[in-house]
């Protein structure tokens, strides 16, 4: 409970609060009310002022307040403004000085002469340094300058480093080394990967690079039978992460393989296959290819398409997996424009994609059999997403006759 202001709580026998002791105590509460005396108390020890020694106090003159200490400022302002006053004419003569000296030091200093030097030519970068020079009938990146996704002023120069990769991927027929795998069940394989490529809406360099990876690992590592799916898939899973900018997780992969593995061998199936491939995954795909030559000759949509279809067969056929990208892409160009009567290899096509039309017939005549054979009832996913007009019905395109294909080859 509050007490009144100026009164002290009267202490009982049984109350908790503590007797204050001490007169320093009492003093502060009783402040506002007692005036304490300027002068000491007889018989009390007399207050000397701070810091001044009583053992001199016959030397020591202590003056009262408000009697000398104004008179003793006013000669300190008056000495300290005159010695700021001298410092600061000092200081302006000196520099004064400096500058004078400096100008006589400027005038008497003799005329340096300027030397001609003459400019050191720029050392000749090495071959592979140098910008390719496009002639301009064949340059087809200049009218995309100032869009920077297209990066047309470096787009030559990427695909001839994709083309020259290549050289470190080329495969050969790796079946002999696969007691438990044929042909037939890689193409399989191949047709299971497009349906799943299609429900999870993957891009098609997806795809392709997914095969790749697949073919890389099965000409390293024998596999048996029973491993192929899974195989595949993990393959489909790294070429997601490296393509795509949001890919599926391990048990969207669990889920399409109906759930024949579990999620721990999914991971152990990465680790080995990223192993095997020392971790180099940037496998130069057909695809890519496809697009860039198919912009030289400003291809329609339906004919690029066409191609496209073409390609994308071919990825069941075991015996163009040892084909270039960059010659694949090529030769399903050559067929997509004979068929569509736009023409044969132009020299702009010569020009971009390095191959001559003699380095495509091989491959072009491959092509047009695998096209105008019958079909297999077990791969039909290619066939079919390329009958929807989505991918303006390319599927069911009249395939050109071996006459008019050899002719053109000519």
């Amino acid at each position: 409970m509050p007490f009144p202001r100026g009164k002290k709580p009267s202490v009982t026998a049984g109350s908790k609060i503590p007797k204050l002791r001490g007169k320093g105590i009492e003093n502060q509460e009783e402040g506002p009310q007692v005036k304490r005396s300027s002068s000491p108390p007889q018989g009390a020890p007399k207050k000397r002022t701070a810091f001044v020694d009583l053992t001199n106090a016959h030397k020591v003159h202590i003056s009262l307040p408000g009697t000398k200490k104004n008179s003793l400022k006013k000669t300190q302002k008056k000495k300290a403004t005159s010695t700021v006053l001298d410092k600061n004419e000092a200081n302006l003569k000196n520099s004064e000085s400096q500058e004078e000296e400096k100008q006589r030091g400027e005038e008497e200093a003799p005329v340096e002469e300027l030397v001609v030097v003459e400019a050191v030519p720029p050392r000749e970068l090495p071959p592979h340094l140098r910008r390719p020079q496009i002639p301009e009938e064949f340059d087809i990146d200049s009218q995309h300058q100032e869009d920077p996704t297209l990066t047309a002023q470096y787009a030559k120069e990427i695909f001839d480093y994709l083309k020259a990769r290549e050289e470190k991927f080329i495969l050969s027929d790796y079946m002999s080394i696969q007691p438990s795998l044929n042909s037939g069940m890689r193409a399989i394989l191949v047709d299971w990967l497009v349906e799943v490529q299609e429900n999870f809406e993957l891009n098609h360099e997806t795809l392709y690079l997914a095969v790749k990876v697949t073919d890389h690992f099965l000409s390293v590592a024998p596999v048996n039978r029973e491993n192929l799916q899974l195989i595949g898939s993990t393959a489909l899973l790294i070429a997601s992460k490296f393509e795509e900018r949001c890919p599926p997780c391990v048990d969207d992969f669990l889920y399409v393989c109906d759930d024949a593995y579990k999620r721990e061998e999914v991971i152990a199936m990465e680790t080995s296959i990223l192993q095997a491939l020392e971790f180099d995954i940037n496998i130069p795909v057909p695809y890519r290819f496809l697009r860039r030559y198919a912009k030289c000759v400003s291809a329609s949509m339906e004919t690029l398409t066409l191609a496209r279809y073409v390609c994308e067969l071919s990825l069941q056929e075991m015996d163009l997996v040892p084909e270039r990208g960059s010659l694949l892409a090529s030769a399903c160009l050559l067929l997509a424009l004979v068929t569509k009567e736009l023409g044969g290899w132009s020299p702009i096509l010569v020009f971009h994609s390095g191959y001559e039309v003699s380095e495509l017939v091989p491959v072009v005549r491959r092509l047009h059999s695998m096209l105008t054979s019958p079909p297999d009832d077990k791969l039909l996913a290619v066939r079919s997403k390329y009958s929807h007009k989505v991918f303006f019905e390319v599927a069911t395109t009249p395939t050109v006759d071996l006459d008019t294909l050899e002719r053109a080859l000519k």
